[in-house]
C-alpha cells in the first residue's frame, strides 16, 4: 500500500494566518485577546536556539524559553536527528508486555548524575511526576499528610494543585485533596511544627521557587531535610523547572548539598519536543509499590516510556554535557546577576536581583519619590503587579526580547533563557533592561502612557 505524504510544513504556512481566527473558534479565545491586548500577536514562525523569528523575520531572544523546556534551544540539530532516527528505525514501541531498551539506558544516566538514588519512574509531564510522587510517598510511608510551601507551584492536576499555593489557580475546583498543610517557605519552625503530628507522608518544594524566584536560605533545605528524616517523612525536590543544568549543577538541590529521597524532572528533559518526566527515588520508596508480580502495573503511564521521549532525553543530557550547557548556565547567570544587580542603585524602583545559574528574578518595589509613587500607585491600585507589564511589553516591543512577571500580582519578571545563551545575549539583556528601567523612572512618560491603556483594558475586562 503506498502513502500519500503528509506535508506538515506546507499545512503551517497554508493556515498560518487563521491562527488566531481558530483558537477564539476552538480552543482558548480568552488567550488572544492577552495576546492582542498586550501586543504580542507577531505570529511566531520559526525558533532556533535561543531565538524566534516572527512573521516579518525579525528575531527575538526567548528568555522565557517555554516556561524552561528548551534548555538545549529550539530545534537542537542533534535532537531533531535522533527523534528522525528514532521513527526510521522501525523499534518496537511501547510493547506493554515487553520493557523498554531506551528507558533503561536514560534511567541509568539520570541516575548516573544522582548517585545516592536507586530507581526511576517515568511519566509525561512535571504535573504527572508530582502525582506519582504523591502515590509514592503515601504507600511507602501509609501515612496521607503531605506537606508544601507558600508561593509553590507543582502543577494544574487534581493531585499537584493540592499543594499549589496561588488561589488564582485553586478558586473554582476546589475541593482538592484532603490532608495537605501549606507552611511559609523559609520558615523551619513552621515546617517542624507540621511534622511532628507523625501523619506526612511528604515535604515536597522546590530547591528555589518558580514563581518568584523566591530562594531558601542558606540552611533551610539541609535542615529541612535532617527534620524529615527524624519524623520519618519523605523529603521530595520539585526540580521540574530548577533541574537539568538550570542552575549550573543538575540539580539545584546540589547548591546547599541535600540528598533528597524522590527528585522530580520534567521540562528540559524533554529536548523540547516529546512530553516526558521522571522521578527519580531510593529504592525502599519504590519496592513499597511495585512489590509483588501481580502488583507490577499498580501504577503506570500509557505513553511515558515511548521511544521518541526516551531518546529526547537521552539526547538532551548528551547535549548538556557535550556543549557545557551547564557551566555556561553557571557563568552567563553570574554575568547577568552582577551587571543587573549594578543598576540597583540607579534606579529606585528596581529592588532585587536573584537567582542560580540562568534562573534569574527580577524584583521591582514602590518608589519613594512623589511623582513616581503617584504614578505606581495608579497603576497597582487598578491591578496588583501590572507594574511589571510596563516592563515587559517595551522589552519585546522596542528591544524584541520575550519575557513574563513569575507569577499572579508578582512584581518579579523571571529569565529562564536557554542554557546555550551568549555574551552577546547577555549584552542585549543587560542594556534592553537599563533603557527600559530607565523609561520607566520618567514621569511622564511613554512607560506610564502603556499603564493608563492596559488600565483601561483591565477595566474592560472586568466589565
Amino acid at each position: 500500500m503506498t502513502h500519500r505524504r503528509s506535508d506538515i510544513s506546507a499545512l503551517f504556512t497554508e493556515r498560518e494566518g487563521d491562527r488566531y481566527a481558530m483558537h477564539n473558534r476552538h480552543l482558548n479565545e480568552q488567550m488572544v485577546r492577552v495576546l492582542r491586548t498586550i501586543g504580542y500577536d507577531v505570529q511566531f514562525r520559526r525558533g532556533k536556539g535561543q531565538y524566534l523569528f516572527d512573521r516579518d523575520g525579525e528575531r527575538y531572544l526567548d528568555l522565557l524559553s517555554g516556561f524552561g523546556v528548551f534548555a538545549i534551544g529550539r530545534n537542537h540539530p542533534a535532537l531533531r536527528d535522533a527523534l528522525k532516527d528514532v521513527l526510521d528505525s522501525d523499534l518496537p514501541n511501547l510493547v506493554q508486555l515487553d520493557v523498554s531498551t531506551l528507558a533503561g539506558i536514560l534511567a541509568e544516566r539520570l541516575l548516573a548524575h544522582v548517585p545516592y538514588l536507586d530507581k526511576v519512574f517515568f511519566a509525561n509531564s512535571g504535573a504527572e511526576a508530582v502525582e506519582a510522587a504523591i502515590k509514592f510517598a503515601r504507600a511507602a510511608t501509609g501515612r496521607p499528610g503531605l506537606i508544601y510551601c507558600d508561593h509553590a507551584f507543582h502543577g494544574l492536576t487534581n493531585g499537584a494543585l493540592s499543594l499549589n499555593a496561588d488561589a488564582n489557580f485553586r478558586d473554582g475546583f476546589e475541593p482538592l485533596l484532603p490532608d495537605c498543610i501549606r507552611v511559609p517557605f523559609n520558615d523551619l519552625p513552621a515546617l517542624e511544627q507540621a511534622l511532628a503530628a507523625r501523619t506526612i507522608a511528604a515535604f515536597i518544594v522546590e530547591p528555589i521557587q518558580g514563581k518568584g524566584v523566591n530562594m531558601p536560605a542558606d540552611g533551610y533545605l539541609k535542615v529541612a531535610a535532617e527534620l524529615c528524616r527524624r519524623h520519618n517523612t519523605l523529603f521530595i525536590a520539585d526540580e521540574i523547572q530548577t533541574g537539568m543544568g538550570r542552575t549550573g549543577r543538575f540539580l539545584a538541590v546540589e547548591h546547599w548539598n541535600v540528598e533528597p529521597d524522590m527528585v522530580l524532572l520534567s521540562k528540559a528533559l524533554s529536548g523540547g519536543h516529546v512530553p516526558s518526566s521522571a522521578v527519580l527515588m531510593r529504592k525502599p520508596i519504590f519496592d513499597k509499590v511495585f512489590n509483588r508480580m501481580d502488583r507490577a502495573v499498580v501504577h503506570g503511564s500509557t505513553f511515558a516510556k515511548n521511544d521518541l521521549a526516551m531518546a529526547a532525553g537521552i539526547v538532551t543530557l548528551d547535549v548538556i554535557k557535550s556543549e557545557r550547557l551547564m557551566e555556561n548556565a553557571a557563568l552567563m547567570g553570574d554575568r547577568l546577576r552582577r551587571e543587573l544587580s549594578a543598576m540597583i542603585p540607579r534606579y529606585e524602583m528596581l529592588a532585587d536581583v536573584r537567582g542560580k545559574g540562568l534562573m534569574i528574578g527580577i524584583e521591582f518595589g514602590a518608589p519613594k519619590s512623589f511623582g513616581l509613587k503617584a504614578s505606581w500607585n495608579v497603576v497597582e491600585t487598578a491591578n496588583k503587579g501590572l507594574f511589571c507589564q510596563l516592563i515587559t511589553i517595551p522589552l519585546f516591543k522596542d528591544h524584541k526580547i520575550l519575557c513574563q512577571v513569575a507569577g499572579h500580582g508578582s512584581h518579579t519578571i523571571k529569565l529562564i533563557p536557554t542554557l546555550g545563551i551568549t555574551d552577546d545575549d547577555c549584552n542585549w539583556i543587560v542594556n534592553a533592561f537599563d533603557t527600559v528601567v530607565a523609561g520607566s523612572h520618567r514621569v511622564p512618560g511613554a512607560v506610564w502612557s502603556l499603564g493608563k491603556t492596559l488600565i483601561s483594558h483591565a477595566a474592560r475586562a472586568r466589565g
